[in-house]
């Protein structure tokens, strides 16, 4: 086989594998499902919604819930290349995250504190092959509650 030929099947190959090395992108305005998720212990929002802003590494996301507690909105700041992001959470609260990618799976763990609670908070966000559907599934970890969410959105 002459070099020629080889370096060409070798960079066909190559460039059949691209697709499969690009990672999922998050953008989107997103609306909880709340029939196909499961909350655990925890009462199911009223509505949820994330509105995702996703260019490699840099992910911004704001989320909007309603439930019998009121109504919350958040605003979070990330990169995906596992540099720590602080955000405000909930109260006054900061949490501090770290994001890495794990196949086409973003893994995000978050340590926050409200009140005297420190409470470690780990999602995995995967998308549909199709693009439109994000699932979320969320554990909550600290010394009062632990539990698991699975959240299912589907992309408006």
């Amino acid at each position: 086989m002459t070099s020629r030929r080889f370096f060409g099947i070798f960079t066909m190959f190559v460039l059949a594998a691209l697709p499969a090395l690009a990672k999922p992108n998050f953008t989107g305005d997103w609306k909880l499902n709340a029939s196909k998720s499961t909350f655990g212990q925890m009462p199911a929002p009223d509505s949820m919604t994330y509105k995702v802003k996703h260019d490699e590494p840099a992910l911004h996301a704001d989320s909007k819930q309603s439930s019998q507690m009121g109504e919350f909105e958040q605003h979070l700041n990330y990169t995906t290349d596992g540099k720590e992001s602080t955000n405000e959470g909930f109260g006054g609260s900061t949490s501090k995250s770290v994001l890495k990618w794990e196949g086409d799976a973003l893994l995000i763990e978050t340590k926050a504190t409200f009140g005297d609670n420190e409470i470690t908070i780990s999602e995995k966000w995967t998308l549909s092959g199709d693009g439109k559907t994000l699932t979320v599934a969320r554990s909550f970890k600290s010394a009062n509650f632990n539990g698991d969410q699975t959240m299912v959105f589907d992309k408006q």
